[in-house]
C-alpha cells in the first residue's frame, strides 16, 4: 500500500498549505508539537465519552492529510477510505478548497444580504430534481440533523396533526426534536422510546425482515397505512423515511414500498419527507437521487453530508404550497446557514460531480465491485447477502444462511484487520453490527475496489472466529 515517501512529520503536514510568514506565532506550531498520545489525552479529558472515536477498540487513528479516495496518517500511511461519504467528491479536493479560500478571502456573512452563491445554489440545486416536482424551495442549513428538524417544522405549518409515521432503525439526526423521530436512537441503550404521536413501523427489509417476497414492497407499505389509520383521527403530520438506510445495515426499499406509503399518508393528510442525507448527490449511479429509483415524489427533501463536501452545507427542500404555509409571520433565519463560502463549496461540488462524471463513476463502479461481491460470496459463505445502490452498499455477515444468525464478532474482526493488516478504512452497521458498509468517496476506483476485494477475501480466509472475551466494537459511521 502506498505511503508518503519520505514520511512527512506532523509538523510538515500542519504546514504544507500554511506559508511561514502566514504561521508566526499561532496555533500551528503549539498544534505540530503535540504527540499522538498527548492529543488522545486531551480528547478523553475535554470531550465528553459519548463522542466516539472510530477504532477506540483496537487503535486510534491520527489523520493529517486526505487526498482523493485516501487518507494519511501522522507518519504518511496512506488509508484507502471507503467509509467516508462526506467527503463526497474526495478528500481535499482542490476546485472545492479553491473556491472556499477565494470567498472566504473576499466575504462571509449571513443571508439578510443578497449574494450570487446562495441564489444560484438554489438554482442550480432545484434544477437536479424531476422536471413538475415542485421541488423550487430552498432553505440552506448547517448540518442533515438541522435540515430534518425543520423538516417537521414544515410539516407541523402544513398540517393541525403532529403524530409522525417513521420506520424502525431510522435515523435522522442529533437533534431533540429529531431524535425523537429517529428509532435508531429513542430505542437503543440512554434513549427514551419513543413519543406517543410517534408511530414507528417495520424496517422494510427484504433480507432479515417477515416480508422477504415479490410483494415485499406492498405489504411494508400496508404498516404505513396502518399506522395512519391509528393516529387521532386517521390524520399524521408527515412520514419521515430514508431513501437509503445507512445505519439500519444498506436497506433499500423493496419494489413498491414508497409510491404505495406515500398514498396511504397523503390520504392522511401528511406530508412525505425523503432523507437523502446519506445518499444523494449521485450516488446510487443511475439515479441523482435516490428517491428517483422508487418512481415518487417527496413533499420535503432533506440533504447534508455530501454536499459541501466538509463544509457545514444541508438543505430542505419544498414545494411553494409548503412554503407558503410556513410564512406564518414568525420568521425563520439562520445565522450560518446558505453563507457565501458554504455555498461556494456547494457549487464547486455540483460542478464537479458534473465535469468529472463522478455520478456514471458510482454507476460503474458499484456494479464491478457487486458482481466481484457475488463472487466473493460464492466461495466464503460468512456472506449470507450483498445489497445496496451504485457507491452505497452492505455486505451482511451470517454464520448460517438458513437461520441468518448474525456473525457480529467476526464482523469486528474483519472492520478491524481490514485496517491494521491491510491499511482499508471501513464501517458496521445494522441492528446486529454484522454489516460491512461501503460509502467511499464517489472518485472512488475500480482500482480502489480490487484493493478491498482482494484483502477482503484474505481476511474472510484466515478468521480467527469468535473468541471468549474478545473486543466487539461498532465502528461509527
Amino acid at each position: 500500500h502506498p505511503t508518503a515517501s519520505p514520511k512527512p512529520s506532523v509538523g510538515e503536514l500542519m504546514s504544507e498549505p500554511v506559508s511561514k510568514k502566514a504561521r508566526c506565532d499561532g496555533f500551528e506550531k503549539e498544534a505540530e508539537d503535540l504527540t499522538k498520545e498527548e492529543i488522545l489525552r486531551l480528547r478523553r479529558k475535554h470531550f465528553c465519552a459519548a463522542q466516539s472515536i472510530s477504532y477506540a477498540n483496537t487503535d486510534p487513528l491520527l489523520i493529517m492529510r486526505g487526498e482523493g479516495s485516501r487518507l494519511f496518517d501522522e507518519k504518511g500511511t496512506s488509508y484507502l477510505d471507503t467509509r467516508n461519504n462526506v467527503c463526497h467528491v474526495g478528500h481535499a479536493h482542490p476546485r472545492v478548497a479553491a473556491a472556499v479560500a477565494k470567498q472566504a478571502a473576499d466575504l462571509n456573512t449571513n443571508t439578510r444580504y443578497l449574494h450570487p452563491n446562495l441564489c444560484l445554489l438554489a438554482k442550480r440545486l432545484t434544477d437536479t430534481f424531476p422536471a413538475g416536482s415542485g421541488l423550487e424551495v430552498c432553505f440552506f442549513v448547517n448540518s442533515g440533523s438541522e435540515a430534518n428538524d425543520l423538516a417537521v417544522r414544515l410539516a407541523f405549518a402544513r398540517t393541525a396533526s403532529r403524530d409522525i409515521v417513521v420506520v424502525d432503525h431510522g435515523y435522522h439526526g442529533h437533534t431533540q426534536q429529531v431524535i425523537e423521530i429517529s428509532p435508531y436512537k429513542f430505542d437503543h441503550k440512554g434513549g427514551e422510546g419513543p413519543k406517543s404521536n410517534i408511530h414507528k413501523v417495520p424496517c422494510p427489509d427484504a433480507f432479515r425482515g417477515p416480508h422477504r417476497g415479490d410483494d415485499a414492497g406492498e405489504r411494508y407499505a400496508e404498516t404505513v397505512a396502518a399506522a395512519c389509520k391509528s393516529a387521532p383521527g386517521g390524520q399524521v403530520a408527515a412520514f419521515f423515511v430514508e431513501s437509503g438506510m445507512s445505519v439500519g445495515g444498506v436497506v433499500l426499499p423493496p419494489k413498491g414500498y414508497m409510491k404505495a406509503a406515500y398514498a396511504a399518508v397523503h390520504a392522511a393528510g401528511g406530508v412525505c419527507v425523503a432523507d437523502e442525507v446519506q445518499v444523494g448527490f449521485g450516488r446510487f449511479g443511475d439515479y441523482f437521487w435516490a428517491f428517483e429509483e422508487q418512481g415518487v415524489v417527496p413533499d420535503i427533501v432533506t440533504m447534508g453530508k455530501p454536499f459541501g463536501n466538509g463544509m457545514p452545507l444541508a438543505a430542505v427542500v419544498t414545494t411553494q404550497e409548503i412554503s407558503k404555509a410556513f410564512h406564518n409571520g414568525l420568521e425563520y433565519f439562520n445565522t450560518f446557514g446558505g453563507n457565501p463560502v458554504c455555498c461556494a463549496a456547494g457549487l464547486a461540488v455540483l460542478d464537479i460531480i458534473r465535469d468529472e462524471r463522478l455520478q456514471e463513476n458510482a454507476a460503474d463502479v458499484g456494479k464491478y465491485l457487486r458482481e466481484r461481491l457475488a463472487d466473493l460470496a460464492s466461495r466464503r459463505p460468512l456472506i449470507g447477502d450483498v445489497r445496496g445502490r451504485g457507491l452505497f452498499l452492505g455486505i451482511e455477515f451470517v454464520r448460517d444462511r438458513e437461520t441468518l444468525e448474525p456473525a457480529t464478532q467476526e464482523t469486528s474482526e474483519v472492520c478491524a484487520r481490514m485496517k491494521d493488516e491491510h491499511r482499508i478504512l471501513m464501517s458496521i452497521d445494522g441492528p446486529h453490527d454484522s454489516v460491512l458498509v461501503m460509502k467511499p468517496p464517489m472518485c472512488f476506483s475500480r482500482s480502489d475496489a480490487d484493493l478491498v476485494l482482494d484483502a477482503l477475501d484474505k481476511v474472510l480466509g484466515s478468521l480467527r472466529g469468535p473468541v471468549a472475551g474478545a473486543p466487539v466494537g461498532h465502528t461509527p459511521t
